[in-house]
């Protein structure tokens, strides 16, 4: 999926932000956010455009070092644990997933992810983070996020969620969407029905659409926590991160506002505990 180096990835991404303005504008996020989805045969892709209100500084000095990522990643309802190490000069997060309810770190799935600080300029910021291997025969998972400058003492960010899957992966996700996921829905609109309510993607492209926009409201808390004193970070990403998503039910809503915070509040505690 990986295409050749932009040579100047920078101005690329500035360009990208330039042809979005009107989308960004004017979408049914109510935020200024573009959501992108791609399928293939064996892989599937997600990316989120958005416009923050935080100088680039600020985005840089949040999102640039590895233990910060565990803090964005354990806001996920899927995550139960994410432990950031460094050895020999290579980062990495030991990260666990699995059900939507409290869960036993034995029972959910580790996935390792290489950490790497791509680029860090005072005009753009790169963070890549990779695992060969997930759950039920996924692998390459790349999570890439990009960020540049622009007017008005804002940052636009260009966050994108990837991974592969094989037959396991494939029959496993078929089940899925057969049963507790046949409701389930993405933020791509297909349609209108005859009320002139909007149609939604579903299927695989609904499950990689969710999970982007999971992500890049986990990243949108954690800014938004930065500059509150440390006690206070965590709650706030925490009532942020659930308010974010509960703007968008149809397809994000998976428990209540306190199965959320006792949960995270839980795995947070475990997560200074285990290593």
């Amino acid at each position: 999926m990986a295409g050749l180096p932009e040579a100047n990835p920078g101005a690329a991404l500035r360009a990208k932000y330039t042809s979005l303005d009107e989308l960004l504008s004017r979408n049914p996020f109510k935020r200024p956010l573009h959501l992108d989805s791609a399928e293939t045969p064996n892989d599937l892709r997600g990316d989120v455009y958005a416009l923050v209100d935080y100088p680039f500084a600020t985005v840089a000095a949040a999102l640039s070092g590895p233990g910060q990522w565990c803090d964005v990643l354990i806001l996920h309802i899927n995550t139960k644990h994410c432990r950031a190490s460094t050895d020999k000069g290579r980062s990495a997060l030991a990260v666990s997933v699995g059900k939507k309810h409290p869960q036993r770190l034995d029972e959910a799935y580790p996935i390792e992810f290489a950490y790497r600080l791509a680029a860090a300029t005072p005009n753009y910021l790169e963070v890549q983070l990779n695992a060969v291997e997930g759950p039920m025969s996924t692998r390459d998972y790349r999570i890439q996020l990009r960020a540049v400058p622009v007017e008005g003492g804002r940052t636009f960010l260009h966050l994108s969620y990837s991974y592969a899957y094989g037959l396991a992966g494939r029959l496993a996700m078929k089940t899925y969407l057969a049963t507790i996921g046949s409701d389930k829905v993405g933020f791509t609109v297909t349609g209108r029905q005859p009320d002139g309510q909007s149609e939604y993607i579903g299927g695989v492209r609904g499950v990689v659409e969710r999970n982007t926009m999971r992500y890049y409201l986990a990243i949108d808390a954690h800014l938004g926590a930065y500059g509150a004193p440390p006690p206070q970070q965590l709650e706030r990403r925490l009532q942020s991160w659930f308010a974010a998503t509960e703007q968008y039910p149809r397809q994000l809503h998976e428990v209540g506002r306190t199965a959320y915070l006792d949960m995270k509040r839980a795995e947070y505690q475990r997560q200074q505990s285990v290593r």
